[in-house]
């Protein structure tokens, strides 16, 4: 372990916030503030509620989080919402519509970044991510996330059924 690394905080060994100009803040037990810290998942996709480590601007690790139930509520709140600035994946909430049942086809779908249109090049293209959850490439080489099928209603479960 580097010496400026914190280990593992114990709820309410650290804290974090967001400063006058929204940049991510960590303040550790000992009352030292680690200004501009960015939080990065270590497995974006198949655990993205564990690992989650703050570094600064240069690359270097300051804090590993093993899971944010961790922190205390109002520090979770902040770094949920950092890391939701960084998601880059959306993900499929629901499936409205499929061209045709062969591909290529053209999805239209409902993300949590609103609604949206994807091509399917291949059933390849769908690539399963532990037993419930999906990552779907489109032909221009956007990823989208199902995270849960079991949680899509039933006409999208209908219509994905299809493709896997």
């Amino acid at each position: 372990m580097s010496a400026d690394r914190v280990p593992a905080p114990d709820a309410g060994a650290i804290s974090l916030r967001f400063d006058a100009h929204g940049r991510l803040e960590l303040r550790l037990a000992d009352g030292s503030v680690l200004p501009d810290v960015i939080a990065v998942r270590a497995f974006p996709l198949s655990a993205p509620e564990e690992g989650i480590s703050l570094v600064g601007r240069d690359g270097r690790e300051h804090c590993w989080i093993e899971t944010p139930a961790q922190l205390d509520p109002a520090s979770r709140e902040v770094l949920a919402s950092a890391l939701a600035e960084r998601d880059i994946v959306p993900r499929i909430e629901r499936i409205l519509s499929v061209s045709t049942f062969v591909t290529p086809s053209e999805w239209q779908v409902v993300t949590d970044r609103g609604e949206t249109s994807l091509t399917l090049r291949a059933e390849e293209d769908i690539r399963r991510l532990g037993r419930r959850a999906l990552l779907i490439a489109d032909r221009h080489g956007i990823h989208f996330r199902v995270d849960d099928i079991g949680a899509l209603d039933a006409g999208s479960r209908r219509l994905l059924d299809r493709f896997l």
